[in-house]
């Protein structure tokens, strides 16, 4: 998709003296639909109208009072962020759409909550701390890596643990041509050949700690989230959920944005 702009019925609610408003992927993530790319594929699939018109470009920009739909149902204005500590077990997909109809972790909260989306995700076999928000647009922020937000894990491994090639992590690894950054990792604990380690890292590619474990010739039976940068885990127990609040919230992500809408249906 480029970013020219087209006389098409997506921007047809402007005029040359009208503000253009916000594009619609930031507008839908703020609302918590999903993220910016999410959007983006939404788009190309047909799910999203303005005003009464398909949306068929991201450069479609969102006016105060403009009506959003998404799969037909309209999107209230963002509200305020919120943030929850969601402890999610395994067996549960960190995603909003499985085709082979698995349980999800949104399948699994409560009644009367918003529409949010996780910061980042744990695989189905993973554990612990999954941070939920209603705004697209601080999980985005909160998933960069120029945060440098430690993520720490606690971690069952079945193999011999070589103490020495495991203090070493903290210089990088490379396994299958593909290049981890720092971790830092500890035996905790060893009983015959089950060893339970502590594994902090600031990256978290795609499945890091079971690709970079597999490396070490170790397999990764159990994995749980303690925490994820100032966030922790705490005393939560399996679905259990709690929401931020908003003084701590503001306390850890001091510039974090006012809302500047009012929701409206």
């Amino acid at each position: 998709m480029t970013e020219e702009l087209n006389p098409t019925p997506d921007t047809a609610n402007e005029t040359p003296d009208a503000p253009r408003g916000e594009r619609i992927a930031k507008f839908l993530a703020r609302a918590g639909v999903a993220s910016r790319r999410d959007v983006e594929r939404m788009i190309e699939d047909n799910r999203i109208k303005l005003g009464g018109h398909p949306v068929t470009h991201p450069a479609t920009f969102v006016q105060p009072g403009d009506i959003v739909l998404v799969d037909g149902k309209p999107v209230d204005n963002p509200e305020r962020t919120r943030l929850w500590r969601y402890h999610k077990p395994d067996g549960l997909l960190t995603t909003h759409r499985d085709p082979q109809e698995r349980k999800t972790v949104f399948d699994s909260l409560p009644e009367g909550m918003p529409r949010v989306i996780s910061v980042g995700r744990l695989d189905i076999n993973s554990e612990g701390l999954l941070l939920l928000t209603n705004d697209g647009e601080l999980a985005r922020r909160l998933e960069l890596p120029g945060n440098a937000w430690v993520r720490r894990y606690r971690v069952r491994v079945f193999g011999v643990v070589d103490e020495k090639r495991l203090a070493s992590l903290v210089n990088g690894f490379e396994y299958e041509g593909v290049k981890y950054g720092s971790i830092e990792a500890e035996l905790d604990s060893k009983k015959g050949d089950n060893s339970w380690l502590t594994v902090s890292l600031r990256e978290g590619k795609n499945r890091e700690i079971r690709r970079v474990m597999q490396g070490l010739n170790l397999h990764v039976s159990r994995l749980i989230r303690l925490s994820y940068g100032p966030f922790q885990l705490g005393s939560l127990k399996a679905r259990e959920l709690e929401e931020v609040n908003g003084k701590t919230l503001r306390e850890q992500i001091p510039d974090l944005p006012a809302p500047t809408r009012k929701r409206t249906r």
